[in-house]
């Protein structure tokens, strides 16, 4: 479930008069705050065999199939899109771990068996909450220091 950006297109018109240079101070804020993001969820995700921390990850675009994404910041051009994501194919279970599971009976190739619960083990929104206003605020000083190159002439 991505976040809702208000008024994309009018942002969209100020991003297209920013000079590539400028785009990539924001860029750098963003690949910035989506490390420290990825950080955190690592240092808290549960580790077994190092299949679902390893696999905790940011990409512009698309994330792997089988990815819980966290959402995306996007511009309607797709150039400034970043994706931060947990899981991938092999590691699909990533979120059984972040909201935990009830206890049912299995379907499929274990039909019949009762699966307990499992409880959440929160790593993934809980990193970015803790690092969201962080983030935001050096996306927005990026935005605003290339606004006043770009308004000097620089």
């Amino acid at each position: 479930m991505a976040p809702k950006i208000e008024n994309l297109k009018r942002l969209q018109a100020k991003l297209d008069r920013l000079p590539t240079k400028v785009k990539q101070r924001i860029r750098d804020a963003m690949e910035a705050g989506a490390d420290e993001i990825i950080a955190m969820a690592k240092a808290l995700v549960p580790d077994d065999t190092g299949a679902l921390r390893d696999s905790i990850g940011w990409t512009y675009g698309r994330a792997p199939k089988g990815a819980m994404t966290l959402g995306k910041v996007e511009s309607l051009g797709g150039d400034l899109t970043i994706t931060i994501y947990a899981g991938n194919s092999e590691s699909f279970y990533s979120r059984f771990i972040e909201f935990g599971t009830q206890a049912h009976i299995a379907g499929g190739k274990f039909v019949g068996a009762t699966i307990p619960a499992q409880p959440a083990r929160p790593f993934f929104y809980v990193s970015f909450r803790a690092n969201r206003r962080r983030v935001k605020g050096r996306i927005s000083r990026a935005i605003t220091k290339a606004a006043k190159e770009v308004a000097a002439g620089g």
